[in-house]
């Protein structure tokens, strides 16, 4: 089933933990430094993996979401830096992504955590259930909620002086108003 060395095939893992990250931290130093991070420890620890408990990559989310607790800690609070140069590049993906991170950001720590499993390390919602020792049908009812609030904040920007974007494609997060081919 899953070899017994989990950094076997890193390259796929990188990615996943890195993807994570950025949705936790913000893309740039911040997100790399989780990925090493997580990684140092990994090849530290990596006589530990029990693959009976899972992929590698579960393994690697459990560090990582420790990696960046510790990270928000030395923040003491402070919300994630900007996207970083390559965005700035692009100036309407720019805005767009970062209205959709403070929106993000206005959720719960949970709601937060579902969706950086979900979207930024690419889990289905029975792996994240594994991941997090619940049901998957929780974890659906709960990712569920939590877009819908997501949904909800961006909504609010619309209506406010805030200027909000439509959401990131990435999140696949759609009102009635956004729907491919209907006029608003």
């Amino acid at each position: 089933m899953f070899t017994r060395d989990p950094l076997a095939k890193p390259e796929p893992l990188i990615r996943r933990v890195y993807a994570y990250a950025a949705y936790r931290l913000g893309d740039g130093p911040d997100a790399e430094d989780v990925v090493g991070e997580t990684f140092e420890r990994a090849v530290r620890y990596r006589d530990r993996y029990d693959p009976k408990q899972g992929p590698p990559v579960a393994w690697l989310l459990g560090i990582a979401r420790r990696c960046v607790s510790e990270a928000y800690a030395r923040r003491k609070g402070e919300p994630p830096a900007g996207l970083g140069d390559t965005a700035r590049e692009i100036e309407e993906e720019a805005v767009r992504r970062l209205e959709l991170r403070a929106a993000v950001q206005q959720l719960d720590e949970r709601d937060r955590e579902l969706i950086a499993l979900r979207y930024g390390a690419d889990l289905t919602a029975a792996q994240i259930a594994e991941h997090l020792g619940v049901r998957t049908n929780t974890v659906e009812v709960r990712l569920h909620r939590a877009l819908a609030r997501l949904r909800s904040t961006l909504e609010e920007g619309e209506q406010s002086d805030v200027r909000v974007p439509p959401p990131n494609p990435v999140l696949r997060v759609e009102t009635p108003e956004r729907r491919p081919g209907r006029a608003t």
